[in-house]
């Protein structure tokens, strides 16, 4: 049908490639995409029908209005996610350009746009030449494969225990009844809960509120909000446990999650975002008020700050553009964050730096960052989630950004990606930026 015969095949080739890459990404759970997209074979006819008409309308290929009428209206209508919305741009930059023509464009390793051919050509070179199924072929690492499947099973596991029967008094061989166990979870919560924070001790320490101190300020605040709902709801349940109150659905679903180690949903309300189970949970919960303990104890800002121990770490991020801003009167709308990962631990940090500050806890899933050469590097086998050294974060103008060979990566609060976004980071990369795009590659808060 079409006049520009070879054109037309060639990118028909890579657009299925790219419909098939796209549709089948979405296996990769957040890693493939943050949210799931009903891509369908609709958006490849449809997009066919474009790139025939576009080819007849044009004396030459137009690449970019290509791109765009696929990335943006085709499949891009069906995206809601900004890094989604890269991400499907950045596959066309890679698959539909001029070099493709010449045959000198790659899909996936060893996998070249092949010549022109026929139908059944074109099926015995996928045959052929199409590399075995693995993450390589969406330009993932194969640790997301990994953490795909320990994922699956981890929810099959966590199925599995939800439907064991609830009735039974106690186990074979005389073990300990559920009551007993939930009664048992419930007072070592109970004993090392601490007391709220004293808001009006604390707020009469300071005589200036810094954007810094109105940060502490607020976290204290949201911490006794979460420490008052645990210990109310514990405290009711146990009555109910002794027979002193009736129980409720409310308190029937606490003590289920205290069996099965999830954390209660009107508790996860009140908190932040977190996957882990009930006891891994309350260890981190205990961690982040014995931070905040020791920051409100003096108010001088820690000399690395655990920016996971935030409910709201974009509060601490923009406090720190605040702080310079002042200092400097520099407008707040015209800055933004420089981030240099420093080659040392936190155990090396003795001093806190003259601006800025900085954060440590941070995790890189979908590559590492290779200390030696201060840049992003491709990860190694089975190290999912390797850790970052200490990061030092300061406010700068807009204008005085560095842009230059580097990757614009975003920082999330767990590996659900999607809403628990905060932030974008600017790291180094010697490689191009559009490898780390499709290895989905990002820094998280916690794991």
């Amino acid at each position: 049908m079409c006049s520009k015969d070879s054109e037309f095949k060639v990118i028909l080739f890579a657009l299925c490639y790219f419909h098939a890459v796209v549709a089948e990404r979405r296996k990769f759970g957040a890693q493939g995409w943050n949210r799931s997209y009903p891509f369908n074979n609709g958006d490849l006819t449809i997009s066919i029908n474009v790139l025939y008409n576009y080819l007849e309308a044009n004396s030459k290929v137009p690449w970019d209005d290509l791109r765009y009428l696929f990335g943006e209206i085709m499949y891009g209508g069906h995206i809601t996610d900004d890094w989604d919305r890269k991400l499907c741009r950045t596959y066309l930059q890679e698959y539909i350009r001029p070099e493709m023509l010449e045959g000198e464009l790659y899909l996936a390793p060893r996998f070249l746009v092949p010549p022109n051919s026929n139908y059944k050509g074109y099926h015995t070179y996928i045959d052929e030449v199409l590399p075995p199924e693995s993450p390589y072929l969406y330009g993932l690492h194969p640790n997301a494969e990994i953490g795909f499947l320990t994922i699956t099973s981890e929810k099959l596991f966590r199925t599995v225990l939800e439907m064991q029967p609830k009735e039974s008094d106690a186990t074979a061989g005389g073990g300990i009844s559920r009551e007993e166990k939930v009664k048992g979870i419930l007072d070592e919560i109970l004993e090392k809960l601490p007391d709220g924070f004293n808001m009006i001790e604390i707020m009469a320490k300071v005589d200036e509120r810094t954007p810094y101190i109105i940060v502490a300020f607020q976290e204290c605040e949201r911490m006794n909000f979460l420490t008052k709902e645990i210990a109310r709801s514990l405290k009711e349940l146990n009555l109910g446990l002794k027979g002193e109150l009736t129980i409720t659905t409310d308190m029937e679903d606490l003590g289920n999650s205290l069996f099965l180690d999830t954390v209660p949903e009107f508790w996860t309300k009140l908190a932040y975002p977190s996957l882990q189970g009930l006891g891994g949970w309350y260890a981190d919960l205990l961690l982040r008020i014995k931070e905040l303990e020791a920051w409100t104890c003096d108010f001088t800002l820690p000399t690395t700050v655990w920016l996971a121990g935030f409910f709201n770490p974009q509060s601490f991020l923009t406090a720190i553009m605040q702080s310079t801003a002042r200092k400097n009167e520099w407008p707040l709308d015209r800055m933004c964050l420089s981030v240099e990962v420093t080659k040392k631990n936190r155990e090396d940090m003795t001093s806190l730096p003259r601006e800025g500050a900085y954060i440590y806890g941070l995790y890189m899933e979908g590559a590492r960052w290779d200390t030696q050469t201060g840049v992003i590097a491709d990860a190694r086998l089975k190290e999912l989630t390797p850790n970052m050294p200490v990061i030092f974060i300061k406010a700068v103008p807009v204008d005085r950004q560095e842009t230059k060979n580097m990757y614009e990566c975003p920082v999330y609060k767990t590996r659900m990606r999607g809403p628990t976004f905060i932030w974008t980071f600017n790291l180094k990369t010697k490689e191009k930026p559009a490898k780390w795009v499709l290895a989905a590659v990002c820094l998280l808060l916690s794991v």
